[in-house]
């Protein structure tokens, strides 16, 4: 099948087939440069009317790195701590201020959204989410290995870092070359026919 894949198959492999979720990291840094390539590439694909509404606290030092810790799952503080730079991946609720920027031809959805808190928040959430999929794809295109984590404190994590901002985390990503036994065996993946259905 993957002969009907027209990636190469180098990158097949490094984006999807041989990828991993790293578990540890080198100490080799990561540049400023790196990580401007990686949103460079990650803010192509879609968006419902091109909201983008992904936003990225990269953390590196220490002391912000130690406030970042204490609000993640006592399983993840251990690489967390060793990874050169977390990212925090949050999905900004003002989204909306930007539509008539990036939508010019329907500015007016700006207004629809600013009267609906609750609808402007799941659509910043959903997309956002969106974002991170391709966000992770274009870590791995840059030739390193993301650590994507759920297991934190969202409403801990808001405050310490987003309490004067409209943005929300999502998800925690350790960033970096993977280290000594960073992979765990790959687990299972589901059949295409129990996943798939024609109508």
């Amino acid at each position: 099948m993957s002969d009907l894949i027209t990636l190469h198959p180098d990158a097949q492999a490094q984006l999807f087939t041989d990828a991993r979720t790293a578990n540890t990291f080198t100490d080799e840094p990561v540049s400023d440069e790196q990580l401007r390539a990686i949103f460079e590439l990650a803010k192509y694909p879609p968006t419902a009317a091109n909201t983008q509404p992904l936003r990225v606290l990269f953390v590196r030092d220490e002391q912000p790195r130690e406030r970042l810790l204490a609000h993640m799952n006592e399983g993840n503080r251990a690489k967390t701590a060793a990874a050169p730079v977390v990212a925090v991946l949050a999905a900004d609720t003002d989204f909306h201020e930007f539509i008539p920027r990036v939508f010019p031809i329907r500015p007016q959805m700006r207004d629809g959204l600013a009267a609906d808190a609750v609808a402007r928040e799941r659509m910043a959430r959903f997309n956002a989410t969106l974002q991170i999929g391709y966000w992770l794809l274009a870590v791995r295109a840059a030739g390193l290995a993301a650590g994507p984590m759920a297991g934190f404190d969202a409403d801990g994590m808001d405050k310490e870092f987003f309490a004067d901002s409209s943005w929300r985390s999502l998800l925690v990503v350790n960033i970096g070359k993977p280290g000594p036994n960073a992979w765990f065996p790959r687990l299972p993946r589901l059949d295409y026919d129990e996943v798939v259905r024609h109508a």
